[in-house]
This record gives C-alpha cells, structure tokens and sequence, in this order.
C-alpha cells in the first residue's frame, strides 16, 4: 500500500478490507465502545510515558502509533457505515476551526509561558 494516502483512501482501503476479510462491519455501536477501548489504550500509554503514571510491574509500555492507527481505523468505519466522507467533514471542520479560533489562541497568554 502507498504509504502517502489520503483520507479518502484510507476510508476505501479499509472498506476493502472489511469487504474482503472482515465479512461485514460491526454495528456502529459496537464499534463506538471499540472507539472507546483503543482511545483509552491510547490514555493508558500518554499517561505512563508523559504523564506521572508509572508502568505497573509486568505491564508492556505500549506502542503508541499502533494504538493511534486502530484510534483511526474505528473512526474510519464509523464514517464508512454512516456515510461520512471524512475528507469533507475535516476540511469543513477547518473552516469552522479557522474562521471561530484565528486569534483566539495568539490572544491567549497562558500560551507563551
């Protein structure tokens, strides 16, 4: 696979996948308390590694990309299955972001210390 993808591929790649060796999607709800578990893997790992949480004994420190990318493949099925072209959606997510925040975050003192 290209390793430069667009969002749009990766919404096609992993339909193809699903398609080809996943039988079918779970239910959007199913795959919304998967979202949950991979983003709390994910809080696990940025807890231990940049937070003051230490390892517990016998515990692996986790890959973080890994958990990141199964983050992104849920996310990427739900917005197959409900038909969210995520392209779209974050470009328009932009310019909400950009048009409501343009100086918001350069006004904001507790930035720059």
């Amino acid at each position: 696979m290209n390793e430069n993808i667009t969002i749009r591929d990766a919404q096609a790649a992993v339909h193809e996948w699903i398609t080809k060796y996943g039988v079918r999607y779970f239910s959007e709800l199913t795959n919304m308390a998967i979202l949950t578990e991979e983003v709390g893997e994910v809080a696990r790992i940025i807890a231990r590694k940049y937070g003051d949480q230490s390892t517990k004994n016998g515990e692996a420190d986790g890959d973080l990309a890994d958990e990141l990318a199964d983050v992104l493949w849920v996310i990427v099925c739900l917005a197959n299955q409900t038909g969210v072209d995520l392209t779209a959606a974050f470009m328009k997510n932009m310019e909400k972001k950009t048009e409501r925040d343009h100086s918001r975050h350069l006004n904001n003192d507790k930035l720059f210390t």
